[in-house]
């Protein structure tokens, strides 16, 4: 007998469908409820085992009609190793400072974002964010959560991470970085550095979000081997994929 999820009974809400993000031609929607009640950290890690992820005070996975590529993964991190691509950029954090923060939102890590945005997800539902609408995005959380600011030994801030903290791992929200130093590949460094805070605190699971394979934006994330995928039958290893860093 397969081992299912006990999620409480609670109202479940679909979105209208909208213009998909990632896959051209699509439309999207999603299901999504309200992360409320007297322990909102224990419905959110038993959503997220399920593949719902967090935005705001709300959780949300997909519901597309004819459409299955999101794939909600995660990465199984005592038994991660570093590809030799990873170890090259993992070895540039020396002179990266790494701080965790409260989920308290700045006008400089803003700007940072909406660059990003700019440069990576012109388009896209972020693109007209105004600054009140990021400070609800970071700080408007009923879990555990906080940032992780990256920056370099002159104070110049390469990159920012809200991540949530979970019974069985971390969740990484949303992280973005100024693109003048994409060759620095700070998204990679991202995701590693926390992978090795959760293998630090024991914690068997960084969950990375949607992988859609067809989707170059979203793709990347099967370099972190090895990978877990949410599937009808539960969570199943992903196939490694070459890398391309």
């Amino acid at each position: 007998m397969k081992h299912r999820l006990q999620i409480p009974l609670r109202h479940f809400f679909a979105t209208p469908p909208t213009p998909c993000p990632y896959l051209a031609g699509k439309l999207e929607r999603k299901v999504v409820t309200l992360l409320a009640g007297e322990d909102p950290d224990s419905l959110h890690n038993a959503l997220s085992q399920a593949g719902f992820r967090r935005s705001q005070d709300l959780a949300y996975r997909p519901a597309c009609e004819q459409c299955n590529a999101c794939v909600p993964v995660r990465v199984l991190v005592e038994a991660f190793r570093q590809s030799d691509g990873q170890r090259r950029i993992w070895r540039r954090r020396n002179g990266i400072i790494t701080r965790r923060l409260p989920a308290y939102a700045t006008r400089e890590h803003y700007m940072v974002f909406r660059r990003y945005v700019t440069a990576r997800h012109e388009g896209g539902g972020m693109a007209d964010m105004e600054f009140a609408d990021y400070r609800a995005m970071v700080e408007d959380s009923p879990v555990r959560t906080a940032l992780t600011e990256f920056r370099f030994a002159d104070g110049r801030l390469l990159g920012v991470c809200l991540t949530d903290a979970m019974q069985d791992g971390i969740s990484l929200v949303y992280s973005f970085f100024d693109p003048d130093f994409d060759q620095s590949s700070p998204g990679t460094l991202i995701i590693l550095w926390h992978i090795e805070q959760a293998r630090e605190q024991g914690l068997p699971y960084v969950y990375l979000g949607y992988w859609i394979s067809e989707s170059p934006k979203m793709a990347y994330k099967s370099r972190f081997q090895p990978l877990e995928a949410l599937t009808p039958d539960g969570w199943q290893m992903m196939p490694e994929a070459v890398e391309n860093t």
